[in-house]
């Protein structure tokens, strides 16, 4: 009988010895028994910034929500998995400007968690969309890293928001954001140069986050129609592009494939336009130069069409 309880009291030790170290995996605890500080980010854009921020800094832990090919948040569905993520977060880092729809439910649930809005101090563009009572944006065009002096802009408050709340490591923080600005200005600089040869003009946009992207080349948009995954497009609506074609003189759209290639053919068919597709940046790898690389290739693609 003492063998059998000295048995079960042995596997009853084995089982706690084994929960207590997957506790301490999952809180991101490391040796010495320190915690990790943990920092949660919306979605892709915010993960890459965070990333170039946090770079190798000790006892940090980084997580994203959302899947990386989940795109924008407009419409995400917060799920168990994702609330217990945030339940033992430090700081919760997101876009900010009605992106996440979620953000209310995430701050009444988690009132201590620290939110770091990086479009906190950003002016946003007023939404540009034509779809009415369809549209995603309640507080206008959020879209702000598609524009690079905002993007960079963006990388300022992350940094500052963290070095707030992570006092420790605030010099390494901003040193990092520093340098991750320094690989940025090449890209604002070719924005500026591209700006100087498209000679001003219109276009049409199929995704409203191209406004910032015709803002820095001078551009006026038209028309915007903002396509997405459950985006029905009605006649009336191609009507209204094809007029705004014709009567501002649009020879440029810039449009999303995942989501604008039926309807670029269609333009490129009924008109004499050219169909730019541009990379939203909402999706991707974990890579670090991930937005340096995509933003690099939107760029090469302007520069092809516009500049003669």
């Amino acid at each position: 009988m003492r063998r059998k309880y000295g048995f079960v009291a042995a596997m009853l030790s084995v089982i706690l010895l084994l929960s207590l170290g997957l506790t301490a995996l999952y809180t991101g605890q490391e040796k010495g028994g320190k915690r990790a500080f943990k920092i949660v980010t919306s979605f892709f854009p915010m993960y890459v910034i965070a990333e170039n921020i946090v770079g190798d800094a000790a006892q940090v832990s980084l997580e994203n929500l959302s899947e990386p090919k989940t795109g924008c948040l407009h419409d995400y569905q917060l799920t168990p998995a994702d609330m217990k993520l945030l339940s033992d977060a430090d700081v919760f880092i997101v876009n900010g400007g009605g992106i996440e729809s979620f953000l209310a439910d995430v701050a009444a649930e988690y009132p201590k968690l620290q939110i770091i809005s990086a479009c906190g101090d950003i002016e946003l563009l007023e939404s540009g969309s034509e779809e009415g009572e369809h549209s995603h944006e309640e507080e206008g065009n959020a879209h702000a890293w598609m524009s690079v002096s905002r993007y960079m802009q963006l990388v300022d408050t992350v940094a500052g928001g963290l070095a707030a709340a992570d006092t420790a490591r605030a010099k390494l923080y901003n040193e990092n954001a520093k340098a991750y600005r320094q690989r940025l200005l090449p890209l604002q600089k070719e924005m500026e140069a591209l700006k100087e040869n498209a000679g001003g003009g219109a276009v049409v946009s199929l995704h409203e986050a191209y406004a910032y992207v015709a803002q820095d080349m001078g551009l006026q948009v038209a028309y915007t129609l903002n396509l997405d995954e459950e985006r029905q497009v009605s006649a009336g609506e191609v009507a209204d592009v094809l007029a705004a074609i014709g009567e501002n003189g649009v020879k440029f759209v810039l449009a999303e494939e995942i989501y604008g290639k039926e309807m670029g053919d269609m333009l490129l068919r009924e008109t004499d336009v050219r169909v730019i597709y541009l990379d939203t940046l909402v999706r991707g790898d974990y890579e670090k130069n991930s937005y340096l690389d995509g933003m690099r290739e939107n760029i090469r693609l302007l520069r092809e069409a516009f500049v003669q």
